[in-house]
């Protein structure tokens, strides 16, 4: 869904239409989950902070407002949701341990949506390679690249500014490059 076919259906979701508000629910469920699910680990925790939150949502829909990004908005509102439930069960006790600490944020090869086949043997050090990163690495590149936000709506949904996100990319790209020479080099030489 793009930004500009948003911006209606939130309206109408605002408005009380019942479709909006499936459509909505349909279009983002899996994606917030799959995010959710990265940050908490915990699939009893994640499904029931989403069903809450999209509950949340439809009762108090007339004070949310007009928004400008309504995927952005919905990965902020749900990742503070999880956040506060994971608080609330005493998991984390703050943001930066949460995540900082977490190894709960990994790849895993399902969700390397890949165009050309590749083997088995690439896909698996590929996902080493992604997990090799710090976790607001493995983070960015997720928001980033694989649930498709901009630079802008990933420093929006982690609260942090648009060159951090821009740094921590950075990073995570000159290790995965350095690790994928090493990795290179390192097959050259057990063929010798």
């Amino acid at each position: 869904m793009n930004t500009s076919s948003e911006k209606p259906l939130w309206q109408l979701f605002i408005e009380g239409d019942k479709n909006a508000f499936s459509s909505l629910f349909k279009t983002y469920y899996s994606q917030l989950y799959s995010y959710g699910l990265k940050i908490s680990s915990d699939q009893f925790i994640t499904e029931d902070c989403l069903q809450s939150f999209f509950i949340y949502l439809h009762k108090n829909r007339r004070n949310l407002g007009e928004v400008n990004n309504v995927k952005s908005y919905l990965f902020i509102s749900f990742r503070r949701a999880v956040l506060k439930s994971l608080k609330k069960e005493r998991l984390f006790t703050s943001f930066e341990e949460s995540l900082e600490s977490s190894q709960s944020f990994g790849f895993s090869p399902e969700e390397l949506k890949i165009e050309q086949e590749i083997s088995n043997t690439k896909n698996t050090t590929l996902v080493i390679l992604l997990n090799s990163l710090s976790t607001r690495q493995r983070e960015v590149v997720y928001l980033k690249y694989y649930s498709g936000l901009s630079i802008e709506d990933t420093a929006e949904v982690m609260d942090i500014s648009y060159q951090s996100v821009l740094n921590t990319l950075q990073k995570a790209f000159t290790k995965l490059r350095s690790e994928i020479l090493d990795h290179e080099i390192s097959a050259v030489l057990k063929k010798t």
